[in-house]
């Protein structure tokens, strides 16, 4: 696959989608074979690669060094749950679910509270909401919580060589989607 001509809207798309139950892919693997990229273009491709294909590992990462981080200072338990959090609110499901968990419980508590944390009206169009609505977190768009805490998987990704494995796992998937297509017609 050319992950030059995947967008982020597409990569954010396919994380939302794709299946996360999947094993993290070993450490050797993971950790190895890191060099700086030559161009922004090799940059802007590998980062693509590498966050969709060990989406596990920078997850399990992230929680891991937070986690770490909780050993000198017991605040910072918070912060690793907050990032496990925003990593698992990339997924349209959970986020909607959580939302409306959450709301529900601050409505048991404060029904003002729980009153200024509904999202704003989704437009009607002809009648109907549009398809497409952005998913809301206690009331802020789920890019807020997000963004805060994904730097250093960015980081990580952006100097991690691909391997071949990962390239030929790539191939692969693009070779039974077209032969999926193709056995359809």
């Amino acid at each position: 696959m050319d992950w030059g001509n995947v967008t982020a809207e597409d990569l954010i798309d396919a994380l939302r989608e794709v299946d996360w139950s999947s094993p993290p892919r070993p450490l050797a693997e993971f950790f190895s074979k890191f060099t700086v990229p030559r161009s922004y273009a090799k940059w802007n491709s590998r980062l693509k690669c590498n966050l969709y294909y060990y989406r596990t590992n920078y997850f399990i990462m992230v929680v891991v060094i937070l986690g770490l981080g909780f050993l000198r200072r017991p605040l910072a338990i918070v912060a690793a749950l907050l990032t496990a959090l925003s990593i698992a609110i990339l997924n349209d499901s959970f986020a909607g679910s959580f939302s409306e968990k959450v709301t529900r419980s601050v409505r048991q508590i404060s029904p003002h509270l729980a009153a200024k944390m509904r999202p704003p009206h989704t437009p009607v169009i002809r009648g109907r909401p549009s398809a497409k609505r952005a998913i809301f977190i206690c009331g802020r768009p789920r890019w807020v919580f997000v963004l805060i805490f994904s730097s250093a998987t960015i980081l990580h990704a952006s100097f991690r060589t691909p391997n071949l494995k990962a390239r030929l796992n790539t191939f692969r998937e693009e070779f039974r989607a077209v032969w999926r297509n193709y056995s359809e017609l």
